[in-house]
């Protein structure tokens, strides 16, 4: 129970941090994924998102852990030729994050939209993060589709300097950005003024026992 709830209130200040973007809806605006990582994260990686991992490689930290900042890197696929890159927003267990990315799910028809604190699963029979499924906004759940990844790119100093010069936590004022409510729950929410502690602890409770039935769902399991 303790190592639930430090993970969960761990959680908090990374969604503290990240709830600093700003929820604006601009039907004008059109992100694909790299740019809107770039800016975000600031690693100044070029080129399709396949290409991201490789090149990170030589320039960049790599690994299977999740971190907050950190860019998640999809493999292309048949149905997703170019890849994916989407920004850790929160980790909630490590099993369980959420990312904050572009032009994933499909809003009304429209592509291009930014999406905040989307949950993401592990799916990898060895907790290695080699694949995840994805919440999907317009069925509401997780999708069935299971995604292979290469890992975590971490930025340096550099990139997290200039991630704050282009507003890390404010993204530029006319981003569409569109929140993706998860499964797991929006703990930040709870935080509100004249919010008691039982409040957020109750909202915190909660929120565990979500992940726990996500993690269930997703891997097949019974734990």
């Amino acid at each position: 129970m303790r190592q639930r709830t430090r993970a969960v209130l761990g959680s908090l200040t990374a969604a503290l941090m990240i709830s600093l973007i700003p929820a604006v809806s601009s039907a004008e605006t059109y992100w694909q994924c790299v740019p809107f990582a770039r800016l975000l994260s600031g690693i100044q990686i070029f080129g399709d998102a396949h290409t991201w991992w490789s090149q990170a490689v030589k320039r960049y930290q790599t690994g299977d852990v999740p971190q907050m900042g950190a860019v998640l890197s999809f493999k292309a696929t048949s149905r997703m030729k170019l890849g994916h890159v989407a920004v850790v927003s929160r980790v909630l267990t490590d099993r369980v994050i959420q990312i904050t990315h572009a032009n994933w799910s499909s809003f009304g028809g429209a592509r291009g939209k930014v999406e905040k604190d989307v949950t993401v699963v592990d799916v990898s029979p060895d907790g290695s993060w080699s694949s995840v499924k994805v919440w999907y906004d317009p069925i509401r759940d997780l999708g069935s589709t299971v995604y292979p990844t290469n890992g975590f790119i971490y930025p340096d100093a550099q990139a997290k300097k200039m991630a704050q010069a282009n507003g890390r936590f404010a993204v530029a004022q006319n981003t569409a950005t569109l929140v993706a409510n998860s499964a797991a729950g929006h703990v930040v929410n709870a935080v509100q003024p004249g919010a008691s502690p039982f409040d957020i602890l109750n909202k915190a409770a909660e929120t565990s026992d979500n992940i726990a039935d996500l993690i269930q769902k997703a891997t097949g399991g019974d734990k």
